[in-house]
């Protein structure tokens, strides 16, 4: 847990530059400290794209952005063979998903195709070219963004895809002294300063490690299986949240407590952390939707019906 303190100093780096937002921008330094991959889904302009830069430059590792687009094509994600006439024999072109934090842009504009091209990543660190699988950078962390209120020339994200995304944030608007700072910064030229790396790749890695070490105990762990299990027998629910969600929220639970400085997962880390890792992995049923229920009001719900441990 020697680097513990330094999750602090990653989270106040983007916060420089991010105003307003410090809840989503822990969140977000949560996920790469816990391993997973992260969906941002709001309206345009309020950051979405700026947090995935900035939780790049504050590590210091390798980023990426892929524009995706309705003609994006999956081996300008993953990369292909190509043929060398000087040696006479095909070698393997890196695609954009070669580096440590990929930003894929509006994620939902490209086909289907295209986005099943990161599902091998996004689960196994790997892509697999012309029948040769190729290990992707280490840390690796995809940071996807999408619009929500954008449906002409959009595709869906299948729900496979969506379940290996660790959590789901949307930033909001910001308040109104933030705006106004924000607005007073952009005036004043402060507000694009130049983000630098708090740490490098080589104590990202110890600190994924240390995540890991993280303890849980029995009871926590029964906890987080409860909770997950009450959404498959909702009846507001016509899928609930799988086994890869079980995963998911331990992961960041340890993730949470981390960043919070302790070396043990309590049950209000699986609290803080549940609508968010959660909200995209359930699927309403017509019912529920026409009554205006909601992920977050259903998780709330589970959230106050199974039992906390002491």
């Amino acid at each position: 847990m020697k680097n513990n303190a330094k999750a602090a100093e990653i989270i106040d780096n983007i916060n420089r530059s991010l105003i307003g937002k410090k809840q989503s921008a822990k969140l977000a330094v949560i996920t790469l400290l816990s391993g997973g991959h992260l969906l941002i889904e709001d309206v345009p302009g309020v950051g979405k794209t700026t947090l995935a830069n900035l939780l790049a430059k504050s590590v210091g590792v390798g980023f990426t952005r892929i524009q995706f687009t309705p003609d994006t094509l999956p081996g300008d994600v993953v990369g292909a063979s190509v043929y060398d006439m000087r040696k006479g024999e095909f070698r393997y072109a890196e695609g954009a998903i070669m580096n440590n934090i990929v930003l894929v842009d509006e994620i939902n504009r490209t086909s289907p195709k295209t986005q099943a091209a990161l599902l091998e990543a996004m689960q196994e660190g790997q892509v697999s070219v012309d029948g040769t699988t190729y290990s992707l950078k280490e840390p690796f962390m995809l940071v996807a963004t999408q619009n929500p209120i954008e449906f002409i020339g959009t595709y869906n994200l299948p729900e496979a895809q969506l379940d290996r995304f660790m959590m789901k944030l949307s930033l909001g608007y910001p308040g109104l002294d933030d705006e106004k700072k924000m607005a007073q910064d952009f005036i004043s030229g402060e507000l694009a300063q130049n983000t630098n790396a708090v740490i490098s790749a080589e104590t990202l890695v110890q600190m994924r490690e240390e995540v890991k070490s993280v303890k849980v105990a029995d009871n926590v762990a029964e906890y987080v299986i409860n909770l997950v299990s009450l959404t498959r027998v909702n009846p507001l629910l016509s899928l609930g949240a799988s086994p890869r969600a079980t995963l998911a929220l331990i992961s960041a639970a340890r993730g949470a407590a981390y960043v919070s400085g302790r070396n043990f997962v309590t049950p209000d880390d699986v609290q803080e952390i549940l609508p968010h890792v959660l909200r995209h992995r359930l699927i309403l049923t017509v019912e529920a939707k026409i009554n205006k229920n909601t992920p977050e009001k259903i998780i709330e719900n589970v959230k106050n019906t199974a039992k906390v441990p002491l």
